[in-house]
């Protein structure tokens, strides 16, 4: 029975020095396109000041008649009254379209919870699993409501002539904790002192608790075209499914290429974590990454 790696050379924090670079080229990037807007805004101005001035103006027949006079002095009124209907029921002016109380409801979801190398899964964050494989399998379980959703997303995938397996799914703390240790003996044998060991092994296995796999929400999947967790899995048939149809399940690609400088993992295109529908749908169409999405639920919630 396949088993994850904890020595899988493909699945590393990025160092410090490769950060910044993804951060300057991004910063870059996003310069330019400021740049770009502002000059079409700037033009469109302009463009509209041009018209106007070139227009000739006109004055309507009977406007200085008191009843007309009383009529356009009525219209302006009746439009501000119809503009404070609209903007009563306007969309919040926000990229996510939330309201603070929304984004802070999403915060509060069991399933919104960010496990990541700098945020330790809650203490008293409980849950139960559910066999998402074989019974005589490690690492295949899940979450229930998670395990659930794999198991009907499997099914539909199935039905469309594509295999998609569980790989590697909750890892209790405990077994967590021998993977850590275990890759930071292999340092420690490697002659490194205890500080740069634990460092070390942390960019390849992330230490107990920090770990998405810990709170039974993340799925390692792949498929018989392609065993290894690694990128040749974005080759696959099944890797194309799940990007097309993960999110009606409630799963998105945790870790995408391009956002490395803010998840600080390398691009994955196996790991797939569980939100749930409604959240994976918002996550998707906000286009970004986990960690941005998560950031700015906590500023949107902030201006309550």
């Amino acid at each position: 029975m396949n088993q994850v790696s904890s020595s899988n050379p493909h699945r590393r924090r990025l160092t410090r020095a490769e950060i910044a670079r993804r951060r300057r080229r991004r910063a870059l990037r996003r310069g330019l396109g400021l740049l770009l807007v502002v000059c079409i805004a700037v033009g469109g101005v302009s463009f509209l000041l041009t018209r106007k001035n070139s227009l000739p103006t006109a004055k309507a027949a009977g406007s200085s008649s008191p009843a007309a006079s009383a009529g356009s002095a009525a219209a302006p009124a009746s439009s501000a009254a119809a503009s404070g209907s609209a903007a009563e029921n306007a969309a919040p002016d926000n990229a996510l379209g939330l309201t603070a109380a929304e984004a802070q409801a999403i915060l509060n979801d069991p399933m919104m919870v960010l496990v990541n190398h700098t945020n330790k899964m809650p203490d008293n964050y409980t849950f139960e699993t559910k066999e998402c494989g074989s019974s005589t399998s490690v690492n295949k379980t899940l979450q229930t409501a998670a395990c659930d959703a794999f198991l009907e997303m499997q099914k539909a995938a199935a039905a469309d002539g594509v295999t998609v397996w569980m790989q590697s799914g909750y890892r209790s703390v405990k077994y967590q904790t021998g993977l850590y240790e275990r890759k930071t003996q292999y340092y420690r044998d490697k002659g490194y002192d205890e500080a740069t060991a634990k460092e070390m092994a942390a960019a390849v296995v992330n230490p107990p608790g920090y770990s998405e796999h810990n709170c039974g929400l993340a799925a390692d999947l792949n498929s018989p075209e392609h065993t290894g967790l690694d990128e040749g899995f974005e080759n696959t048939a099944a890797f194309r499914w799940l990007c097309e149809h993960a999110g009606e399940y409630g799963f998105i690609l945790r870790y995408p290429k391009g956002a490395e400088d803010k998840t600080e993992i390398t691009y994955e295109p196996w790991h797939w974590r569980y939100v749930g529908v409604e959240n994976a749908a918002r996550v998707n169409a906000s286009g970004l990454c986990f960690e941005d999405y998560i950031a700015s639920l906590r500023t949107l919630a902030e201006q309550s």
